[in-house]
């Protein structure tokens, strides 16, 4: 963990070096791309109103997270236990992921509102599939020799699949968790420029509509390190759940 902070400060720190050098050189305006020290004068100044915007955003993010999860879950679960399900299912999931997200939003907005439901559920569309396809691939992937040793020593269906199967995927959850994790922010963002109130998304919306790009780059940067550390928080979750498989 130590190591992945110190990694992540030298590119940032890059990263924002390669920032200031381009805004200097180019002589870019400041309502084009504003400098870092005007985002970071941003956000000292608007660090309040953003902390209220954060709250609303994160909650989607990690409710979406949760709920995204554990239905991506029991549907992998239930394909690979009962086999007309699989035969439903699996389409319809591959059809709504085959429509862009942008085209979903405003119907999620007419039918659940401008509330954070219509977020967590923009959020739980797109965090749902890459959980479910994972664990699916886990359960149907499980060494066929484990499955031959527990059928000659009569263990049931039920049996195999929670003793045998689910273990042995969840690495492969684990992975999926984390690409979750990674875009559990867009779900949110995306229902919040549809239609929304509060939130980052909708903030850094109002900032643009008035020109005030250094306000609405310093709510990308908030947003930023939040996804970070859901991500992070997430990694480390994982690597507690399946703490026989050492980390690459």
């Amino acid at each position: 963990m130590r190591q992945h902070l110190i990694s992540m400060g030298i590119v940032a720190t890059g990263l924002v070096a390669i920032w200031a050098a381009a805004v200097w050189l180019s002589g870019v305006p400041h309502y084009i791309l504003p400098s870092p020290g005007q985002v970071a004068v941003a956000l000292w100044r608007q660090s309040v109103t953003l902390w209220g915007h954060l709250w609303v955003t994160a909650f989607e993010m990690i409710a979406g997270l949760l709920i995204g999860s554990l239905l991506g879950v029991f549907s992998a679960i239930a394909m690979i236990a009962f086999r007309p399900v699989k035969r439903w299912l699996l389409p319809v999931m591959i059809i709504s992921q085959a429509i862009p997200v942008f085209a979903l939003a405003p119907i999620l907005v007419l039918w659940l509102g401008y509330g954070i439901g219509s977020k967590v559920a923009m959020a739980v569309l797109i965090i749902f599939f890459p959980v479910m396809a994972a664990f699916y691939d886990g359960l149907r992937r499980t060494e066929p020799e484990w499955l031959e040793l527990a059928r000659v020593m009569n263990a049931t269906r039920r049996g195999i699949l929670w003793q045998i199967r689910v273990p042995a995927a969840l690495p492969a959850l684990a992975s999926g968790m984390r690409v979750a994790a990674s875009v559990a922010p867009i779900g949110a963002v995306v229902g919040e420029w549809v239609g929304a109130s509060r939130g980052l998304g909708f903030y850094m919306l109002y900032s643009n509509a008035r020109m005030q790009t250094d306000v609405m780059f310093a709510a990308l940067t908030v947003l930023a390190l939040t996804a970070l550390l859901l991500y992070f928080s997430v990694d480390r979750l994982m690597k507690r759940m399946v703490y026989w498989k050492p980390a690459g």
